[in-house]
């Protein structure tokens, strides 16, 4: 199995001079899930190199095992260090892509046109895209070949608009993942806030919060197991 992870290189929130980022534990707990499944894990960025860090999400109240074990992993913090530049990065190496969240994809990943060429590389060939809270901003531009949305009349969610006002951050960020989604024409749901919900619609697999990107990665890992059976 090989999978590609996606990290934004974007570090300024808006208009706020604040800093952003990738959230810490959508990162560490896919990337430990799919590195315990035997995974070979590629990760990439706009940039190239250390992408920046939430810093929320670093938090006393904002850690989980999985974050504990990146602290103590240095060799994982090594390959999160030297991140491949996105444009060097070929879909037909992969068996699946994983993006992680924060509020920084909104802005960079959601733009960036190897991201869009990448995604409908991945689903045209047959393999999983995945994302999870923030990153299904990603599908903000993303078109079939007939011209239609890649999420119209599909099963995703997101980070929910409930949740954006919870953090203060509506009238923030760019656009609300979860009213692109719906204007996209996608059938989006979500569960209570801050509590795990994972939508698998085929080989479109996405996740509404932090506490779903372990669920999203399994998800991705089940698939990417029956496809070899």
């Amino acid at each position: 199995m090989k999978i590609l992870m996606i990290l934004t290189s974007h570090a300024t929130l808006g208009a706020t001079g604040k800093p952003t980022g990738f959230w810490l534990e959508e990162f560490a707990a896919p990337y430990y899930a799919f590195l315990d499944s035997g995974a070979d894990i590629t990760l990439a960025s706009p940039l190239g190199g250390q992408p920046p860090l939430d810093p929320k999400s670093d938090e006393p109240d904002a850690q989980t095992d999985a974050t504990r074990r990146f602290k103590q992993d240095p060799q994982a913090q090594a390959v999160l260090a030297t991140t491949q530049r996105l444009a060097q990065v070929k879909a037909d190496s992969f068996d699946a892509v994983f993006f992680p969240g924060g509020h920084g994809p909104l802005w960079d990943l959601a733009e960036n046109g190897y991201v869009m060429a990448l995604i409908k590389d991945f689903y045209a060939s047959g393999k999983i895209v995945s994302a999870v809270c923030h990153a299904p901003a990603v599908f903000r531009h993303v078109k079939t070949a007939e011209g239609q949305f890649l999420v119209h009349d599909r099963n995703v969610t997101g980070f929910s608009n409930a949740e954006e006002a919870a953090v203060g951050l509506t009238d923030v960020v760019p656009f609300l993942v979860e009213d692109m989604l719906k204007d996209h024409g996608a059938r989006y749901t979500s569960g209570d806030d801050w509590q795990p919900h994972i939508v698998v619609d085929g080989r479109l697999i996405t996740g509404q919060n932090p506490a779903s990107s372990v669920g999203v990665a399994d998800a991705v890992i089940r698939q990417l197991q029956q496809n070899k059976s």
